[in-house]
C-alpha cells in the first residue's frame, strides 16, 4: 500500500503530496514540528507534545491552525490510512505561503503537514540491549533551541558526524565544555557518585516530552536526581550515559569518543527507565 500524507486539508499519496515553492518552511525554516511515537495505532504522550507544539507556535507568533482535538483527528487518521501499528507520526506547521520576504506576511494561513511511518521497535530494543556508541562535538545551534523549529541543519551535521564515526548519537557541548543535548535527544548521565544528572531546561535546550516523562518516573522510582549540567569529561567518567527522545525512548550509550563508559554495558538505571517508560507509554497512549 502506498503511503499517505496530509497536506493542508487533503489526504494524498505521499509521492503526490506537495507544498508551494514559497512556503516559508521551505524558504526560511519558518515553522515547527512534533513527533509522536505510535504504539498499537495510538499516540504516546499526546498532551505533552501538543502543549509543546502550542508553545513553539506562540514563541514564533504562528497562528495555531486548528484545535488540539481536531489536530488529534488528523494525526490518528494519517496513522490509520498508513496502517501504522508501531511507528511515528510527524507533524509540521509553517507560517504558510507568501511571496518571499523576511518579514512576517499578513493574513496567511499556516501550512499543516502530517506523515506517518512504521518502525520496527525490536531493532531499537536490540540496540538498547547492547548499548550504542556516542561521539561529541561543539554545539553550533542558534540561541532558541527551546523552540522545536524545522531549522535543523546544525543537528543534521552533528548526526552525520556521528554516522561517519560509526556512532548512534552525537552529544553537543557549549563553550564551557558542558553537554547541551544530543543531535536529536536529551542527554543524561549517572555520575561517579551514582547521582542521575541532566541539564535543566532553563538552559538553551529543548524541553523534551520524553525527558519530562522520564523525570516523573525517576521520582516514582526514588532515584536521586540533579538537574545540573555535566561536562564531556564527566560523561566519559560516568557510570552510565543515556539519551532520551520520542523515537529512541531511552537509549544507553556505552562509549563516548571511543572511551568506554562504565563497564562498557548498558547500566541498570537506563535499562530500568527504558523498561518502565515503554510500559507506561504503551499503557497510556491514546
Amino acid at each position: 500500500m502506498s503511503r499517505v500524507a496530509y497536506v493542508n486539508g487533503t489526504y494524498s499519496p505521499r509521492d503526490e503530496a506537495v507544498v508551494h515553492i514559497e512556503d516559508r518552511g521551505f524558504q526560511f525554516a519558518d515553522g515547527v514540528y512534533e513527533v509522536w511515537s505510535v504504539f498499537d495505532g495510538r499516540l504516546a504522550d499526546f498532551d505533552g507534545h501538543m502543549q509543546r507544539l502550542h508553545r513553539s507556535l506562540n514563541e514564533l507568533k504562528i497562528e495555531i491552525p486548528m484545535t488540539a482535538a481536531a489536530l488529534g483527528v488528523v494525526l490518528r487518521e494519517t496513522v490509520r490510512r498508513n496502517r501504522v501499528r508501531d511507528g511515528i507520526v510527524y507533524l509540521q506547521v509553517t507560517r504558510g505561503t507568501a511571496p518571499r520576504d523576511h518579514a512576517f506576511p499578513a493574513d496567511v494561513a499556516p501550512s499543516v503537514i502530517v506523515t506517518a511511518k512504521r518502525i520496527d521497535l525490536s531493532k531499537g530494543d536490540r540496540t538498547a540491549v547492547n548499548g550504542a556508541a556516542g561521539v561529541t562535538q561543539p554545539d553550533i545551534r542558534w540561541g532558541r533551541c527551546d523552540i522545536k523549529t524545522v531549522g535543523l541543519l546544525p543537528n543534521v551535521l552533528a548526526k552525520q558526524a556521528a554516522r561517519e564515526r560509526g556512532a548512534y548519537e552525537c552529544l553537543m557541548y557549549d563553550e564551557m565544555g558542558l553537554v547541551t543535548e544530543g543531535s536529536s535527544t536529551n542527554a543524561w548521565i549517572v555520575d561517579e557518585n551514582g547521582k542521575l544528572r541532566t541539564r535543566d531546561t532553563q538552559a538553551n535546550i529543548l524541553r523534551g516530552v520524553t525527558r519530562a516523562a522520564i523525570l516523573k518516573l525517576v521520582e516514582a522510582e526514588g532515584v536521586e536526581l540533579d538537574e545540573r549540567a555535566f561536562s564531556v569529561e564527566e560523561a566519559k567518567k560516568a557510570r552510565e550515559v543515556f539519551v532520551t527522545a520520542a523515537s529512541s525512548f531511552v537509549m544507553p550509550l556505552v562509549s563516548l569518543d571511543g572511551v568506554k563508559i562504565g563497564d562498557g554495558k548498558p547500566g541498570p538505571i537506563a535499562t530500568r527507565l527504558r523498561e518502565i517508560y515503554l510500559e507506561q507509554a504503551r499503557r497510556e497512549a491514546i
